[in-house]
């Protein structure tokens, strides 16, 4: 889509965003202090720090990247928001001169960089901040190119008496990426469309580009109750750590 840059979609959604995804499962706040251990930690794509906020709560170091002013606004709007580090940028190529015991992106956030070289370079980023015994965790869909039919997708995600959200998408296959709007039509209001795109990867893809950046795969589970991930698995939380000889 002409014009979409990595803050498009943040922009965008921002002021929708913690009322459509609440907050986040408690087993997932569990698992990123247990893996933060003594941090500190870095979120790529911190948003409006529906995670960052609840693991600063419990006595986690966050720092973060995002693209998108208007979604860090909303963080600074909440308690402790004002207090957490935030560069706004690229979370493709970063140089914050520290290293993090856990660097994560959740939400499939880390798909928001629309080619494989952002996504490799992603991965080099990471591996330069990363502790020796640090980790990076990921959260991201298995795609699922059955969803498209001749390439295009139309669905309804939700329905109520004065409103109702539609997803169009367009899938490209060479690419790797899906181009979608999201309408939001309510009644008595003007319709809204909130553009994403997405450059999705396998899972064996991503541990490709994290053996480039000298990571290798530790754990791969279903869901953030660590479930066992298989050919059923809609998703994985996927955990890289340095690969010994090359670790900083």
């Amino acid at each position: 889509m002409d014009g979409y840059d990595e803050s498009t979609y943040g922009e965008g959604i921002a002021a929708r965003y913690d009322l459509m995804y609440g907050d986040p499962p408690p087993a997932q706040i569990d698992l990123l202090e247990q893996l933060a251990e003594e941090g500190p930690v870095l979120e790529l794509g911190i948003g409006t720090g529906r995670i960052a906020l609840p693991l600063g709560e419990r006595g986690v170091k966050v720092h973060g990247i995002d693209g998108s002013e208007a979604m860090v606004a909303r963080l600074r709007e909440k308690p402790g928001g004002v207090d957490l580090p935030v560069l706004i940028g690229d979370f493709s190529k970063f140089e914050l001169g520290e290293h993090f015991h856990l660097i994560f992106v959740a939400f499939n956030t880390f798909f928001g960089l629309l080619t494989q070289d952002d996504q490799i370079s992603c991965f080099e980023a990471v591996a330069q901040h990363l502790d020796a015994d640090g980790a990076f965790l990921m959260e991201a869909f298995v795609p699922d190119l059955a969803r498209f039919d001749r390439g295009q997708r139309t669905g309804v995600s939700e329905v109520a008496t004065d409103h109702t959200v539609i997803e169009v998408a367009i899938h490209h296959p060479v690419a790797q990426r899906v181009d979608a709007q999201h309408l939001f039509i309510e009644s008595g209001a003007p319709i809204q469309i909130l553009p994403v795109s997405v450059r999705y990867a396998w899972p064996s893809e991503l541990d490709l580009m994290a053996r480039l950046a000298g990571l290798e795969l530790r754990d791969r589970w279903s869901d953030w109750d660590r479930s066992p991930f298989n050919d059923d698995s809609t998703k994985h939380i996927s955990v890289w750590g340095q690969t010994p000889h090359r670790s900083q």
